[in-house]
């Protein structure tokens, strides 16, 4: 515990800068572009890098690359550094080739992910934007690789501070374009187009720069090797099936999720696809703080353990993980599902944005925090079946998790009024991980011997019981604020500030007499921190 929690500390602090940062990048792009046509054509052209990242590289990083180069530092006489040249050879020569391509098939690529009832013009400025951003992929997918490989070496720190360089250049150009372009989609002009989608690519550059010499100063030297025969490569290349089957599978999902929401901006303007994306970004910042950095310091021990047939280690490790991700997911779920609104409109209340548009969004914003605590479960206990190199049975939950959610988002769609259908959506993700969770434990306990669900239960349930009166004191300060004042900027300040100070508190306070070791551990870094 102690050691995933000193190295998850390391991560969490980066990862907060760069999720704060990224909080302000966020608003100040509403606040630039809006959540209307622009807003909508930016944030469908921005996915675009990502979906084509994801089919290549993303998933095969997490749970193919990681376990099989550890391998290959304990297999090969020179610590992998061959295995590890030619990895980075073929992933230069894939992503760039695919950077290009994906670049003269920009408008295509934007028909299939935008909704039909899109306008021509709204079309021709997503696959400007698109144009623009798609080389990001060469530059995000190598510097991916440089960061999983640094993981290997328990260097964690630069993958998780190298984003918060992003963000600052893509605020600047935010600021700028702010300044001097226009919000509405009829009078945008080609110079605004390329400082808004140059500048997005500009700090992906940056980040992967950082990496880059992060990978340098912990000895990796970069030489061109092109041979595969007996070095390993075909032993990921085969466990890389079924990862690309999976993310395959998973863009299938946000094929449908994209289509519905674009589809929903343009019955209901400001309550589409910008919406879905604004909200999404915040619900994922308690997972990247702490989820995320637990899953990267704990894959490669869990790797490890199994490796060595240890299976002890790796039930351990995996209990571990739950209940330190738990200790903070669990206040974090109920106080967004409490305090969406109020963060939203102290966010997104700015520029080109309205408070009933932050309001919208705040409302999403609340149905995802409920699904924080099975996301994150769900996405732990992937890392059971990557430890072991199966990569199959995560994609068959892939394909059950695409078949209950754009089921369950369709009948959103086709049943709800047109303001409610991004809800009905949000509502659709959150079934879907609660039962892709119950059934994602069931196989993951098989593949171990018992994953120590009793202990894991009755902590969850000692934290519930420390978080509930935390949200209970939040939400009834948000009702008196709510009898004093309208909603604003100001007094959705006042709320977070004295609600969720004070929940947080209370949380802390509970956690502690209810004896969860995770907050009691959290707890004493932080005041050894301090007191040094």
């Amino acid at each position: 515990m102690s050691r995933m929690l000193r190295a998850s500390a390391i991560m969490a602090a980066g990862t907060m800068v760069s999720r704060l940062t990224g909080f302000v990048r966020t608003a100040m792009l509403a606040a630039a572009i809006g959540t209307f046509a622009l807003g909508d054509a930016y944030n469908a052209a921005y996915m675009i890098p990502y979906i084509l990242l994801d089919l290549l590289l993303q998933g095969v990083l997490s749970s193919v690359v990681v376990p099989v180069i550890i391998r290959a530092q304990r297999r090969d006489p020179d610590g992998g550094q061959a295995f590890e040249q030619r990895l980075m050879t073929l992933a230069v020569i894939v992503l760039t080739a695919v950077a290009l391509i994906g670049v003269l098939l920009a408008r295509p690529i934007m028909e299939l992910y935008t909704a039909s009832n899109w306008s021509e013009e709204k079309v021709d400025v997503a696959a400007t934007l698109a144009r623009y951003m798609l080389p990001q992929i060469a530059f995000f997918g190598i510097g991916s690789l440089a960061g999983a490989i640094l993981n290997t070496r328990d260097r964690f720190a630069a993958p998780m501070w190298a984003p918060v360089l992003n963000n600052i250049v893509v605020m600047g150009v935010l600021g700028a374009y702010y300044a001097v372009a226009s919000s509405d989609i009829e009078k945008v002009s080609d110079r605004d187009l390329a400082l808004l989608g140059l500048g997005t690519t500009a700090g992906i550059v940056a980040q992967a720069l950082v990496l880059i010499i992060a990978l340098h100063r912990a000895g990796f030297r970069f030489r061109p090797r092109f041979g595969v025969r007996g070095t390993g490569l075909g032993e990921a290349a085969r466990a890389a099936v079924w990862t690309f089957a999976y993310t395959g599978i998973t863009q299938i999902g946000f094929w449908v999720t994209t289509k519905l929401a674009t589809g929903a901006g343009e019955r209901a303007p400001g309550a589409g696809n910008s919406a879905w994306a604004y909200a999404f970004q915040l619900f994922q910042l308690p997972y990247g703080i702490i989820a995320v950095s637990v899953i990267t310091a704990m894959l490669p021990r869990m790797s490890r353990s199994v490796a060595e047939g240890e299976f002890d280690s790796v039930r351990t490790e995996f209990a571990s993980a739950v209940r330190l991700v738990s200790s903070v997911i669990v206040p974090a779920g109920l106080l967004l599902m409490v305090l969406g609104p109020s963060v939203t409109t102290l966010i997104f209340s700015w520029g080109r944005m309205t408070t009933t548009d932050a309001i919208y969004i705040g409302h999403v914003l609340q149905v995802f925090g409920v699904a924080l605590v099975p996301f994150s479960i769900f996405q732990l206990l992937l890392r059971v079946f990557y430890s072991f190199g199966d990569t199959r049975t995560p994609a068959i939950m892939a394909g059950v998790n695409v078949a209950i959610n754009a089921t369950l988002s369709l009948v959103a769609y086709l049943t709800l009024p047109d303001r409610y259908i991004v809800l009905g959506m949000a509502f659709a993700y959150l079934i879907t991980y609660c039962v892709l969770c119950l059934v994602t434990w069931v196989l993951a306990s098989r593949k171990v011997g018992g994953l120590d669900g009793r202990e894991v239960t009755a902590g969850l349930g000692r934290m519930y019981a420390a978080a509930i009166p935390a949200a209970a004191l939040a939400l009834g300060i948000l009702w008196l604020s709510r009898e004093i004042t309208t909603i604003n900027p100001v007094s959705s300040a006042v709320v977070l500030a004295v609600g969720g100070g004070a929940g947080l508190l209370l949380y802390l306070v509970a956690a502690h007499r209810l004896r969860v070791p995770e907050v009691r551990s959290i707890i004493g870094l932080v005041a050894s921190r301090v007191g040094r």
